[in-house]
């Protein structure tokens, strides 16, 4: 399926991810419309239309898929009820993506099954599985929820026994992980047309403070660039095992042993903000060339050191003054409140010399 110019690419979310779609599907000469519920939605400004509607309203979803020729998404917490509301020969990704990236422990084992190594872990469902696993896995660990969650929610460091009981009861299904000793965090982003073509963007080394992004540095360095490929292969498995289309993120540790799989995300990612002006073609340009049916762009990166720093909170505030520096690129996201922790805007720093 290809698109003329013209047609209407939907898009699910209305955060800053959906957002840069927008631009880029506005610069193919697309359409966009966005459906999300009630909130700070910086995508709606530079969408053609938008629908400000729960997940539950089926009319609107009606409406809303009445308009598109082709739907994508930018988070990948949508309820996979909305997906089996929508034409699901329309859905780049297909329903089968989020299915597995919105539960960790299926998520862990989708990827295991397909040959790659995720962290030790074990379903926690009850208190007494909590114990159990810290006792079969080891401390220190952390409990995470199986779904939702991001930047460092829905997430408990255990550091040993006695961390447990701050945790109190198990109202949700859960996993506990055990800590992986690691020299490196690192992405492999790839983008996978409708055809099946797949190219790779450069991985980053990803810097976290406080279970958020703070960075993402190219060159990622020699223990990374060594394990890039093993983790590549995996990634490719994966986008061809769910019938992929789109841009497809997995996370890695990079270890002695080799890449350790951490998880996945089945859209656009913060560690891909740098190819906005680090690349032949972004993140972004390509997502909407593969949700349109259009040949995929080049990957290549062309400076030869890159920074992609977020602006977490009030930082955006004085983020116009980084517009002095030399080679500095600026994106501020247009949220309406800084607070701490919220990604207020990213700026990509390139070192051309």
């Amino acid at each position: 399926m290809t698109l003329k110019p013209g047609s209407t690419i939907g898009i699910l979310g209305g955060g800053q991810l959906g957002r840069m779609l927008a631009i880029e599907g506005a610069r193919l000469g697309y359409r966009c419309v966005g459906f999300a519920p009630e909130g700070d939605n910086v995508a709606a400004p530079v969408c053609d239309d938008f629908f400000t509607n729960d997940w539950s309203d089926r009319p609107a979803l009606a409406a809303f898929a009445a308009q598109c020729d082709a739907i994508t998404l930018e988070f990948e917490n949508v309820p996979l009820a909305v997906m089996d509301a929508l034409p699901s020969d329309r859905l780049f990704p297909p329903r089968k993506a989020l299915e597995v990236a919105q539960d960790r422990l299926a998520e862990k084992r989708f990827v295991a099954d397909l040959g790659g190594r995720p962290a030790p872990h074990a379903a926690v469902d009850s208190r007494a599985d909590l114990v159990a696993a810290m006792e079969q896995i080891g401390t220190p660990g952390i409990l995470k929820t199986r779904g939702e969650g991001y930047d460092g929610k829905g997430q408990w460091r255990l550091r040993d026994m006695r961390d447990a009981d701050g945790v109190g009861a198990i109202s949700q299904p859960a996993i506990y992980e055990g800590f992986v000793t690691f020299e490196a965090e690192f992405s492999v982003i790839l983008v996978r047309g409708q055809d099946g073509a797949i190219r790779f963007w450069d991985s980053s080394r990803n810097i976290h403070e406080d279970g958020i992004l703070n960075a993402s540095v190219l060159p990622a360095g020699e223990m990374v660039e060594r394990q890039v490929e093993e983790a590549r292969a995996l990634s490719r498995q994966v986008a061809d095992a769910l019938r992929y289309v789109g841009v497809l993120t997995l996370e890695f540790f990079a270890t002695k042993d080799g890449p350790v799989f951490n998880e996945m995300a089945p859209r656009v990612h913060n560690s891909g903000h740098w190819t906005i002006e680090g690349a032949a073609t972004s993140q972004f340009a390509n997502h909407m060339r593969a949700v349109a049916g259009l040949p995929l762009g080049v990957t290549d990166t062309i400076a030869p050191q890159l920074r992609m720093e977020n602006l977490i909170g009030a930082e955006a505030n004085t983020a116009h003054e980084l517009l002095g520096e030399p080679d500095v690129h600026l994106h501020l996201y247009g949220k309406a409140k800084a607070r701490d922790g919220r990604k207020m805007g990213h700026v990509t720093r390139i070192t051309r010399a």
